[in-house]
Parts: C-alpha cells; structure tokens; sequence
C-alpha cells in the first residue's frame, strides 16, 4: 500500500482521525481551529498542528476558506490524509501554497491504511513516506496525468490576458490534474460563494485577485454577503466589520459580478437550464442545480469558483460526466402519512448522512408531489450532511431514470431515522425568542405561506432572509406589506448563515427554524439553542414563543 501526495510538504503532529467527515465551514472556528459542529463526534477538538484525517469533507464550500484563513494565521492543520477523494480543504491548501507561500500537505491512502494510521497517536510526513510507531506507509506522486488544454488555455496560462487570468489557470488546471481530468470543459454562467465575511481570508483573496486585475467571463451571480449592503449603516452594524464586509462585496463587483446577494441563484429568472455546464459554489445551490434543474455543476470550493469565471472553463471531471451521475446507493424512504413540509429537509439530513460522498437515488416519494420548495429544502439539508453534489428522486427529479452503477448500495430511510434526526436538530428548549426563515433564501411562495400562517403581530422577532429579486417581486403582489405590518423584518444580501449580532438579536437564546441546514449548523456558528419545525410551527412559536412538540407523523 502507498499514499498519493497531493499536495507536497513535510509536517508532523498527533493524530486527529475521524470516521466521519466534518464540514470546516460552519463546523471549525476560525479563531481557535475548534471544532464547532454540535453535532460531530469530533465536536470540541482542536485541528491546529494535527494530523487531521477524515475519509473526506462534506458540507459547505466555504470550507475552502478557512482552511485558508487557517493557514495564514498560523491555525492550521499540520497535514490532512483522506482516504476518498477531496477538492474542498485541498483548495484551501493550494491557494495557501500559491498564492501567500503556505504549506499543508495533503495525503491520500486507502481505506485499510487509513484505519492503521488512525490508530497511532502521532504521524510524521516526510518526504517520501508517512511514519508513526512501527508503521511505514510509502508515498509517491500522483500519476502524471496529460491534460489537454486548448490554444485559448495555454495563452491565458502563459500570461496573456494578465497576472490573474494566469493564476486563475493555474488553480483550475492544478485542479484538473489533482481530480483526474483529461481535458477543461466551457462552462456558461458561475456562481460565487466566497463573499461572506466569516474570516480575513475571504477578503484578503479577493482583494488580492482585482488588484491583480482579474475580470469574470462568463455571467456570475454573487452568494448572499455578511451584511445588508444598503442598510447596515442604521442597523447598528460595528463600523469596522460592515465597512470589511462591504469591500468584499465591491471586490467581487469590480470583478465584474452581478450584485445578486443570494444564497438560491436558481430561483432568479435566468436560471440554468437542463445539461447546462456551469461553476457553481455554495453546496444547496450545486445540489439543487444538478438535482432540480438537471444543469451540471460539482460541488466546486470557493475561490476556484473566481479562478473558473474568470478563465471560463473547470476540470471535466465528476459530475460534468454522465456516468458520475449515477446512483451509487439506492434507499427506499418509508413516507410517513400525514407528513408536513419539515418532512422533506428531515429526509435530505437523513439521506445525507447515509449518503456520505455517494449520490443516492431515494425511491417512494413521488406520490407525494414535492414542491418546488420541498426539494429546495431537502436539497439544502443533503448537502449539509453530505458531500456528493446531487441526489435523484424517482418520479420526480429529471434524470431519475439513470441506472445506479453496478456496485451500487441499499439501504431503507424509516420513520426511526426521521425522528432521530428531529431530535437531533431539537436540542434547544420549548421557549425560543427567535424565529428564523430563509436558509437557504426564502422564495416568494413560502414568503406568502408565512404571510397566511400569520393572523395577527408576532410576539417575538420573526426574521426572513431573502434575495433582493424575491423582495422585490413580494413588494409588488403587497405580500412584504403584510408581512412588515404583523412585526416581521425581512432582510435581503445576508443569511442566517452569515448573519451576526446586532441584526441578529443579541438578547435571543434560543432560535425556532424551518432549515433543516440552519438547525444543524446554527448552534455552531450562533452559540444558541435551536429548534426546528415546519413552517406552520414557525409562525406559531412566533406568535406563542413556544416550539411545537415532535410531530404525530414522526410518533
């Protein structure tokens, strides 16, 4: 057996190995390289001059970003080893590697030498192979794989079109090659997901790439930001921290990006169409592309997701190719009668668990006539738990009809599984303080559910998030009049994955949510309590203060 190096260094530290993989973003404090994540078993460790070993990362494409973020401030892992492959962290570490000088080397060993080096208490990377107590573990290089680049590639590679565009080659061809690819694919639009302002190093890159003179060439929407961009100043917003956040955005803006602020770019109106190749980050929205819209996208990391705008090509690798679109699990879901709509975000938190990188195709639900926001929701929460880029849903999702591989698994989702997952996203208590809507950004149809379920003032703070283009279209129908007149505040740019005090109230400890992803990463990234339900149960701890009991269907 031999490890694959990856990305190359030397380093030694004690292991931290986990059998499951851990999201940085929203599951790793920058700050202090803790792990964050409520719900991991690794919750509470600490990654900063370890050996962290995982089988691979799942969850956010923001992880990219602290792993840079990491690295630059001296937090960083010592090495990451993986046992599957993974683009997200080794993103991270490449752009710390290219761009500022930073080095983690990134290892990648099979499955039975993963759990031998699991078990040692410390590991040392040397130059050619992994050491620990009584265990050696050759390394080599990654097979030296053509890549075939067009014309057009090798003279943005050579400098042609600027410093940025070259750069920008650089990371999608190093890419390509660490992902296999033998060629680049044109994609037709992109999608930004680094522009929240979690962390110096998401500024710090995008300021270094316009002042490098980098400009997008294909269409590109912009991810929701860290604050409203109009209205922070009378928010009570710190100065210093509204002002960073602002210039993040305005870099990305120069850029030549569209000034979308939203986490849901598919429920704008030129969205993706089916076969569609394009580069998108943000992990709902990549899962609800491919899988809603059947447009094709991986689960691209932030910061390759500029360098693909800019030079107007990715790797042809994944999910760009129709056989890595096809099932690798098969789970037959048992639908309980009676289920409201918390069920559909339940089943994706569930699925994505069992899921882990693979696509699964989930069977039994096409008599329930999901909606449009039902497999918003379900897609958000698979791509919390999991790191595959799409599910399929037969009967309902377009390309459900694909065999699953020959090797493919089965398994069941039961009515046992959705309860322990409610339980597990309801760890606050019954009395919250907070109600919380739009995560990802809510739609105009839910926005208008919520306005329904509403028949008087709130009795603690409701707030929705939403894009700018779904406030607008609620604006014109009177929908955020009726809102904004029973003591809802709705807030566009941000999310509540991006929100941060005084916006999000301070005195608020425990947190009531729809999101499936907000319930699981919201005690994280908030320091609170939360509490999940449907929408129905929102609106009615906001009116009550109280969040509503397990559901007869789950009992």
């Amino acid at each position: 057996m031999t490890a694959r190096r990856i990305l190359p260094g030397l380093a030694e530290g004690p292991v931290l190995a986990m059998a499951e993989g851990l999201s940085f973003w929203g599951g790793v404090d920058p700050e202090t390289a803790r792990v964050i994540d409520t719900h991991h078993p690794a919750h509470g460790a600490g990654l900063a001059g370890a050996v962290v070993m995982m089988p691979t990362s799942r969850g956010s494409c923001s992880g990219s970003g602290v792993m840079l973020d990491l690295m630059l401030n001296a937090r960083a892992p010592a090495a990451l080893v993986f046992s599957e492959a993974e683009d997200i962290l080794t993103l991270g570490a490449l752009i710390g590697a290219e761009m500022f000088g930073r080095t983690v080397p990134v290892l990648r060993v099979s499955a039975e030498d993963f759990a031998r080096l699991s078990a040692q208490p410390s590991l040392r990377i040397e130059a050619d192979a992994i050491t620990g107590d009584g265990i050696l573990v050759p390394i080599e290089d990654a097979p030296d794989t053509s890549l075939a680049l067009t014309p057009e590639d090798q003279a943005i590679l050579e400098g042609r079109d600027g410093a940025a565009a070259a750069l920008a080659m650089r990371t999608v061809c190093a890419m390509a090659r660490q992902q296999g690819a033998a060629s680049l694919t044109d994609i037709t639009r992109g999608h930004i997901d680094g522009c929240i302002l979690a962390h110096p190093a998401n500024l710090i890159f995008a300021e270094r790439m316009a002042e490098l003179g980098a400009k997008v060439r294909v269409p590109t929407t912009i991810n929701a930001i860290s604050v409203d961009r109009e209205g922070w100043p009378g928010q009570g917003v710190d100065p210093d921290f509204g002002a960073r956040a602002s210039r993040l955005a305005d870099a990305y803006v120069r850029m030549g990006c569209r000034p979308s602020f939203t986490c849901a770019p598919y429920l704008l109106t030129d969205r993706p169409a089916a076969g569609e190749d394009i580069a998108w980050a943000e992990s709902n929205a990549v899962v609800f592309a491919n899988t809603v819209l059947g447009a094709r996208t991986p689960k691209h990391p932030d910061y390759l997701d500029l360098c693909m705008a800019v030079t107007g090509r990715a790797p042809l690798a994944g999910v760009y190719l129709d056989e890595a679109r096809r099932p690798a699990l098969v789970l037959e879901v048992e639908a309980p009668e009676g289920a409201d709509d918390s069920f559909w975000p339940l089943l994706g938190y569930v699925a994505g668990h069992m899921a882990g990188g693979a696509i699964p195709l989930l069977r039994g639900l096409a008599a329930l006539n999901p909606t449009t926001d039902d497999l918003k929701a379900m897609c958000a929460a698979f791509g919390t738990t999991s790191g595959a880029p799409m599910l399929h849903v037969e009967g309902v999702t377009p390309e459900a009809h694909l065999l699953p591989l020959p090797h493919a698994t089965r398994g069941r989702v039961t009515r046992a599984d959705l309860s322990r997952a409610w339980a597990e996203l309801n760890q606050g208590p019954e009395a919250v303080d907070l109600v919380a809507v739009g995560s990802p950004h809510a739609s105009a149809p839910e926005c208008r559910a919520l306005a329904e379920l509403l028949d008087g003032l709130v009795a603690i703070p409701l707030i929705v998030t939403a894009g700018r283009a779904i406030i607008a279209d609620l604006d014109r129908d009177g929908t955020l009049a009726r809102l904004k007149a029973n003591g809802v505040q709705v807030i566009p740019d941000l999310c509540w994955c991006s929100i941060t005090e005084p916006v999000f109230p301070p005195q608020a400890r425990a947190v009531m949510t729809s999101s499936g992803k907000y319930a699981h990463y919201g005690p994280g990234l908030s320091g609170r309590a939360l509490r999940f339900g449907s929408l129905a149960d929102c609106a009615r701890a906001a009116r009550t203060g109280r969040a509503a009991p397990m559901p007869d269907w789950l009992t």
